[in-house]
C-alpha cells in the first residue's frame, strides 16, 4: 500500500490524501492536475524525491504548467 499526501507547507492543510497498492507518476500527475483546477498552480513542489516524483514525466509536466521542484 502507497499513500500519496499533499500538504501546503504555508498552512498544513492537507489537500489530498491517495491511497492505492502502486503509486505511479501518472497517479501523481492526475493528483496534482486536479489540485491545481481549484487551488491554481505553486511556485514549487517539494517532494521526497520517491520515483514516482523522480519520473521524467512529472518534471516535463511540472515545466509544462509552470512549477518547480525543490
Amino acid at each position: 500500500m502507497r499513500l500519496l499526501t499533499v500538504i501546503d507547507e504555508y498552512s498544513r492543510e492537507c489537500l489530498a490524501i491517495r491511497a492505492v497498492r502502486s503509486l505511479r507518476s501518472a497517479d501523481v500527475i492526475e493528483a496534482l492536475v486536479e489540485l491545481m483546477v481549484y487551488r491554481g498552480v505553486p511556485d514549487h513542489i517539494r517532494s521526497d524525491n520517491g520515483p514516482e516524483f523522480t519520473a521524467q514525466a512529472v518534471h516535463e509536466w511540472l515545466g509544462r504548467v509552470g512549477a518547480r521542484t525543490l
